[in-house]
């Protein structure tokens, strides 16, 4: 479906319900933190989160799932935001509303979590969330955090290989405007979609051609050649398109066959930001070892999320979230359970 010819959407509300969302559950304590999140969600909201967390049902079984186990390990938690954006699901003919943030929760780490010892020391917990508004409410949502990354503040390597990208704490964009509270130009969110969309199409053109094009001219299409792409822990983050393609995509193209892209849950856009996530988006085979975990005949599925800033015509920074430990754990890596060893 073409959004050209699409209304233009009233998505204050829903910004401003999930805000009011995030200010109550700044406040929250183990022993408060279902009654808040009652206050905003439906009693049916439909939870995705990563490993071990997985799918949950209403406010109660999301609080005891993740909630409360994290606000016993981290105090003084503050959410530093750094992308907060709106629009219209692409997936569903541009009818669900949603909003996207990104950033980190920042605490005290006191407390072990998930077996990953405390520090007593700042811990960034890298966040993106989705979330569905309806009726007022808050009727699906999506929690990526960045476990791994986590573990290597804490101190602990439990991957068997060194990332071909960098670790570090990362920033938010370049441009620091990316919190997206107020109303922004319609034809701006709809030339960020069509470059998203064009370079996914790139992507499986590339995945599909007898001679594809060389990788630089591949991106370039869509690229900026000063893109930043911030990648999880595990793979680590890279910059330029040159760089991209010998810390990031060759090591992936290698080391991964049998690509079945699954589609999407929510992919949309508003301004210059856009972004999607799936469950699971691909599912690959580890044919070639990949982030240090030996060949196997697994079918491993990635659930990951993807936050865009384009700049001009192309993208110029982009924010990934892939839910690691479940890929490693479906190729009989339990990285929680040897954090015990």
């Amino acid at each position: 479906m073409n959004m050209t010819n699409l209304p233009v959407p009233d998505l204050q509300n829903a910004k401003s319900l999930v805000q009011r969302h995030y200010h109550a559950l700044a406040a929250a304590t183990p022993d408060t933190v279902g009654g808040i999140l009652r206050q905003s969600l439906h009693p049916e909201c439909h939870w995705y989160g990563m490993h071990p967390f997985h799918e949950q049902t209403g406010p109660e079984a999301i609080a005891e799932t993740f909630w409360v186990p994290f606000l016993n390990a981290f105090s003084r938690v503050q959410r530093r935001e750094d992308i907060f954006f709106a629009g219209l699901n692409e997936m569903d003919g541009f009818q669900g509303q949603w909003t996207c943030s990104m950033g980190h929760l920042m605490g005290l780490f006191d407390a072990p979590f998930l077996n990953i010892p405390a520090t007593g020391k700042m811990g960034f917990l890298r966040y993106a969330e989705f979330n569905k508004v309806d009726g007022g409410q808050i009727t699906q949502s999506a929690l990526f955090v960045d476990l791994l990354h986590l573990m290597l503040q804490a101190g602990l390597n439990p991957l068997r290989a060194p990332q071909t990208g960098v670790h570090l704490v990362q920033p938010g964009p370049m441009t620091h405007d990316g919190l997206l509270h107020q109303p922004q130009d319609p034809t701006e969110g709809t030339r960020t979609l069509a470059r998203i969309n064009h370079m996914i199409g790139s992507i499986d053109h590339a995945n599909a051609a007898k001679e594809p094009l060389i990788p630089q001219e591949e991106l370039a299409q869509d690229w900026n050649d000063d893109m930043i792409w911030w990648g999880p822990a595990g793979i680590g983050a890279t910059y330029t398109i040159d760089r991209y393609i010998a810390q990031h995509q060759q090591p992936f193209r290698t080391g991964l066959a049998g690509r079945a892209f699954n589609g999407h849950l929510c992919r949309m856009a508003e301004g210059t930001y856009g972004g999607f996530f799936g469950w699971p988006n691909l599912t690959l085979s580890n044919t070639g070892g990949f982030m240090g975990v030996p060949v196997n005949e697994a079918r491993a599925d990635m659930r990951v999320v993807d936050v865009y800033r384009r700049d001009g015509d192309k993208l110029a920074e982009n924010w990934i979230f892939i839910d690691m430990l479940h890929f490693l754990n479906m190729q009989g890596v339990d990285v929680l359970d040897e954090l015990t060893g």
